[in-house]
């Protein structure tokens, strides 16, 4: 695949490029949530960051000073809160400016709400946060250019907490049904919800078999291992086949940050001085581990 622009010319960049990308969004993460006085969803952002890397910057044939180019990949977020994650990965790949967003970020008016706004942030396809929505849109989004003869994917990118919703899987089936092979879903399965561990309240596994059982072509990758991402989108059926496609990814929430990982209690918080310092060191530290 390796599509990053509607513009041609230019090579895709390399895992090793990927990867600093991943690290470089994980620490403007990490900067924002020690600047901003509210709680951001660290947890889940962390989770997705390496997803958000690979769409925006290997996945998606999107150009940023052309963002209405009907030729252009959709990108449906349905885990709404993950929207600072979004904004920072779209900043890096060009749509606008990173300082903006840390100046602005959850304030009245700002562009650059807790969860993306079509009207207010050119650029997003798609408004979200109620969970549950973001799949039927996309399968909607599918649907329509099919019908218009078009040739672009809808991307959906979603958490695994909202697939205990009904919406979820009638939206799955509508999308096997209508034969929406330009149709990719995928699931930031970190196994955790706001409150609780997911299995603890609702028994997803086994969760890769739920998705054939809906006809869907089925792909398991670490969520972690850009590799491996980049394997799953350069393995896509072509846009024309008649199955969508999803993209189990498994992840880690609070990744790369060792007292965030796996802690129920940084779904969302904020970072003081210290707690950040403490966090970019971890940040740091688990990006020589991987490097060994």
């Amino acid at each position: 695949m390796g599509q990053t622009s509607l513009q041609t010319g230019g090579n895709p960049p390399t895992i090793e490029e990927l990867e600093d990308l991943a690290f470089e969004l994980r620490s403007k993460l990490l900067h924002l949530c020690g600047t901003y006085e509210g709680a951001v969803h660290i947890g889940g952002d962390l989770s997705a960051a390496d997803i958000f890397t690979v769409l925006y910057n290997y996945g998606l044939n999107v150009d940023p000073t052309d963002i209405a180019n009907p030729a252009r990949d959709r990108f449906v977020l349905s885990k709404g809160h993950a929207a600072v994650c979004m904004y920072i990965a779209m900043a890096m790949r060009g749509f606008f400016s990173y300082d903006g967003i840390v100046e602005t970020y959850g304030q009245l008016d700002s562009a650059y709400g807790m969860h993306p706004c079509k009207v207010q942030l050119p650029g997003v396809e798609c408004s979200t946060g109620s969970l549950g929505h973001g799949l039927p849109l996309a399968v909607g989004m599918a649907l329509s250019a099919r019908g218009r003869g078009e040739g672009h994917r809808v991307f959906c990118l979603l958490g695994d907490g909202e697939t205990g919703e009904g919406s979820v899987w009638e939206a799955a089936m509508a999308a096997r049904s209508n034969e929406l092979g330009n149709l990719v879903a995928f699931i930031d399965r970190n196994r955790q919800l706001m409150t609780s561990f997911a299995e603890e309240r609702i028994v997803f596994e086994p969760y890769p078999d739920k998705w054939a059982a809906f006809g869907w072509n089925v792909v398991n990758v670490d969520g972690h291992d850009m590799r491996q991402l980049v394997e799953a989108l350069d393995a896509l059926p072509a846009a024309d086949s008649n199955r969508p496609t999803v993209v189990i990814c498994d992840t880690v929430k609070g990744k790369g940050v060792d007292f965030m990982e796996r802690n129920l209690a940084w779904h969302a918080g904020s970072l003081g001085p210290a707690d950040l310092e403490r966090a970019m060191a971890a940040l740091e530290a688990s990006r020589e581990k991987e490097s060994v």
